[in-house]
């Protein structure tokens, strides 16, 4: 079975940007599972605001056991990360390799 992409496309408030950078840079450094491969985090070229959290796994299995995670520190920064967010804007998507 192939690599699995998760991704979280999100808007946070303009007046958050400061603190996102921050937490985001902290939750880089120690954000880690058995299998999870890398973890990046993207802004969207054309809308200002928003950006794309990219996770890649080496396995479904991998990916389906990451919310198993129980990492308070991990925990903490998901939660700062979910209030800087602005409503109704989160996407998820879920990829599966297949070459």
């Amino acid at each position: 079975m192939g690599k699995v992409l998760f991704s979280i496309r999100y808007e946070i408030n303009p007046e958050e940007k400061d603190n996102f950078t921050n937490v985001v840079r902290e939750l880089k450094n120690i954000v880690a599972a058995d299998g999870l491969e890398s973890y990046h985090v993207y802004e969207c070229k054309n809308k200002k605001n928003c950006y794309e959290e990219v996770y890649t796994f080496d396995t479904m299995e991998s990916f389906e056991n990451f919310d198993d995670n129980n990492d308070e520190r991990v925990n903490l920064l998901t939660n700062k990360l979910t209030d800087m967010v602005k409503e109704h804007s989160t996407q998820y998507k879920v990829l599966n390799e297949i070459l």
